[in-house]
C-alpha cells in the first residue's frame, strides 16, 4: 500500500460526441491481445460520461493510500501511487485529431470531482496523462491551465 501522489486525467481518445460505456472500457483494456490490451484491470477508477455522469469503474475507499485492489493501469510505472480518471472524448470527429471535446456537463462534473479530491488530498499533484509522456496528447487539454481557471 502506497501513498497517492498523482491524480491523472485521461481521455478515451474517441471521437467527439461518441458515447463510451464501462463495458467498452473493460473490453478495450482486459480483452487478451491482439484484440485488447490484455490487462488484468482497467486503466481508470472513474469515467466522466458525455452527460456529466461519473461512473465508478474500480472500487476505491477514498483514503490517501493506493491499495493493491485499487490499482488501475493508467500510466506504466506510476500506477501504484496514482488514481486515474477519464472523460469520454478527446478526439475530433475525424477520429484522429486531438481535441478538447469535453461537454459543459463533463467540465462541471470534472471540476466538482477535482475540488472534492483536492479537499481530501491537498498534497496530490493533479496532471494530465501527457505529463508523463510528452508524445501523447491525452487528455487533449492543458490541465495546468485549466486548474488555474477553476479556483482550487
Amino acid at each position: 500500500m502506497n501513498t497517492i501522489q498523482y491524480l491523472v486525467i485521461h481521455c478515451t481518445a474517441t471521437p467527439e460526441g461518441r458515447n463510451v460505456t464501462s463495458a467498452d472500457i473493460r473490453a478495450w483494456h482486459t480483452t487478451p491481445k491482439p484484440k485488447g490490451r490484455g490487462w488484468k484491470q482497467v486503466g481508470y477508477t472513474d469515467m466522466f460520461h458525455l452527460d456529466g455522469r461519473v461512473e465508478r469503474l474500480v472500487s476505491n475507499n477514498e483514503d490517501a493510500k493506493v491499495d493493491a485492489w485499487e490499482i488501475t493501469n493508467g500510466v506504466a510505472g506510476i500506477n501504484s501511487v496514482s488514481r486515474h480518471i477519464v472523460y469520454v472524448g478527446g478526439v475530433a470527429a475525424d477520429g484522429k485529431t486531438p481535441k478538447d471535446t469535453r461537454t459543459w456537463q463533463q467540465k462541471r462534473a470534472l471540476e466538482k470531482y477535482i475540488k472534492e479530491f483536492r479537499a481530501k488530498h491537498p498534497g496530490v499533484k493533479i496532471v494530465g496523462h501527457n505529463y508523463f509522456d510528452t508524445h501523447k496528447a491525452c487528455p487533449s487539454f492543458n490541465v495546468d491551465v485549466w486548474l488555474k481557471t477553476i479556483d482550487l
